[in-house]
């Protein structure tokens, strides 16, 4: 399947300027290391500029990014406790309404007491005076 084809040879020798083809080829490989060199030190010195561009705005935005921190943890305060007055609030509307304790809240609020029960009124017990001015010897 895969017989050997005859060459064919040329009829007119194609010939190469002897100017322009040796003189590229010369000159790329006899300073490689140049044309990489050259490279690499812009390489270098982009990233360097990139780098001092990038250190300088992180000193810039230093401050500010304090100054957000401590609004941050400022506001963070402030709602632990609106959260906690939100709680406390919460469980007095629960017991505000809750239908067992109503004539216990009631009589909290009023002055009115439950006509069922009796006032108890503590005294303290009465001390006669002349008991008191008499010096005991």
């Amino acid at each position: 399947m895969q017989a050997i084809q005859p060459t064919v040879t040329p009829l007119r020798p194609v010939k190469n300027s002897p100017r322009v083809a040796p003189r590229s080829s010369s000159r790329q490989r006899s300073y490689p290391h140049k044309t990489l060199g050259a490279e690499t030190g812009v390489k270098l010195a982009v990233n360097m500029v990139l780098s001092v561009c990038a250190t300088s705005a992180l000193i810039q935005l230093w401050p500010h990014y304090r100054a957000v921190q401590e609004k941050l943890h400022e506001i963070q305060a402030e709602v632990n406790l609106t959260q906690g007055r939100v709680n406390q609030s919460r469980a007095n509307f629960n017991r505000y309404f809750d239908p067992s304790l109503a004539k216990t809240v009631m009589q909290e609020q009023t002055n009115r007491a439950d006509p069922q029960q009796r006032p108890v009124i503590l005294q303290e017990p009465e001390v006669p005076e002349a008991e008191e001015s008499t010096p005991q010897p």
